[in-house]
């Protein structure tokens, strides 16, 4: 069969293309992915108790985007679900992100009461501040930054980057600021919920066009070739578009070195009981050596006998050891930054070739994020 268009990925990314290539254009695309199933890292199944699981960790649908929302309500209905994490920090659950509850459960009366003022009068009720500036604000504030920095955010960061909060990218530890407010949703976005069948079943409703042709369990280095400044595939030029959402250091067979991220162990466990947290996310900041827990039934709303929960480690990443060999955050920093450029600059001598995905782009993407990121090359780069 001769294909339009080649995808590498079968996540969000690729399936979103690939969706809109065959609906929308009518074109035949190919989409290659190495795993056994679709979905990337949002894939979910049933385990073998009955509770629908985040086999990769867990993925809560959040976004202030209506296109993004409309366009995922097509694949799907939805369970509306408000994610709440507790972080465990001296012996009691304090809402994550910290917030003026955290605040008032971290200090006695008066103290919290003092420091809530200080804090609305300097940055304003409802403002979201990241920890750093915080610790810049001096004073009693000082103070509190360093409490909160050493409580919630530094051996955390240190156990999830393996480095100080200081030595990575804002835009990472600005993910999770300080909260001027009472509200103790970890998102505040407008639109939230969870899939009411899965995220699979997301993926499958996609993919599911007689123009999609998916070659899954396949590398795509096994059947896809780049000479010069063109893409092969199976030995013969390929002269359609070719789209890539895998890591961009593999697509040139780490010709400048491998690009670092930071991998996780996850320990899935089943329990006989109907609840074990009170939360879907509790954050262990200080104690244990993982980072968080999670409950499943909290995100889907589930009414099943028993419960299964997850334990992530964080942990380096290695492509060529299993176990360690799925590349879950970048680590932005200047040099990894400068790494990603030259593979980059690659890329852009390529014809007919695109770039999408934290992987391809070397980019931290939320999931609407990845989604509009799509819908938007679909529509000025490929559309067109």
């Amino acid at each position: 069969m001769k294909y339009d268009f080649i995808i590498v990925g079968a996540g969000f990314a690729g399936c979103v293309l690939a969706e809109r290539i065959a609906n929308d254009m009518g074109k035949k695309v190919l989409v290659i992915e190495k795993r056994k199933h679709w979905g990337g890292n949002c894939y979910d199944m049933i385990d073998s108790h009955g509770i629908l699981i985040h086999n990769y960790g867990p993925h809560i649908f959040h976004t202030i985007k209506k296109n993004v929302w409309n366009y995922l309500t097509g694949f799907t209905e939805w369970y509306y679900y408000q994610h709440k994490v507790l972080g465990y920090i001296d012996g009691q659950y304090v809402p994550i992100p910290f917030n003026l509850n955290s605040l008032h459960q971290s200090f006695p009366k008066n103290t919290a009461q003092e420091l809530e003022e200080k804090l609305v009068k300097k940055f304003g009720m409802g403002n979201k501040i990241p920890i750093l500036q915080l610790k810049d604000a001096g004073g009693e504030l000082k103070f509190l930054a360093d409490y909160i920095y050493e409580k919630v955010f530094l051996n955390y960061t240190m156990k999830q980057w393996d480095c100080k909060p200081n030595e990575i990218d804002e835009s990472v530890t600005g993910r999770v600021p300080v909260h001027i407010s009472r509200d103790d949703r970890y998102f505040q976005d407008i639109y939230q919920g969870m899939p009411s069948n899965g995220y699979s079943n997301i993926f499958e409703k996609m993919l599911s066009h007689d123009n999609i042709h998916l070659l899954l369990n396949t590398n795509a280095s096994d059947i896809i070739e780049i000479r010069d400044r063109d893409v092969y595939m199976m030995g013969e030029k390929f002269g359609g578009v070719f789209i890539y959402t895998g890591p961009i250091d593999h697509l040139f067979k780490y010709k400048y070195g491998k690009l670092p991220y930071r991998s996780l162990k996850l320990d899935f466990e089943y329990l006989p009981q109907q609840q074990y947290q009170p939360v879907g996310t509790v954050n262990y900041p200080n104690d244990y050596d993982f980072t968080r827990i999670t409950e499943f039934k909290h995100l889907t709303g589930q009414k099943v006998e028993g419960t299964t929960i997850l334990k992530e480690y964080s942990q380096p990443y290695d492509p060529e050891i299993k176990g360690r060999d799925i590349p879950y955050y970048i680590i932005s920093k200047p040099e990894n930054l400068e790494l990603y450029k030259k593979y980059k600059n690659e890329v852009d001598r390529l014809n007919k070739t695109i770039l999408v995905g934290r992987l391809a782009e070397y980019k931290y993407y939320n999931m609407d994020d990845i989604i509009a990121r799509s819908l938007e090359i679909f529509e000025n780069d490929i559309e067109k």
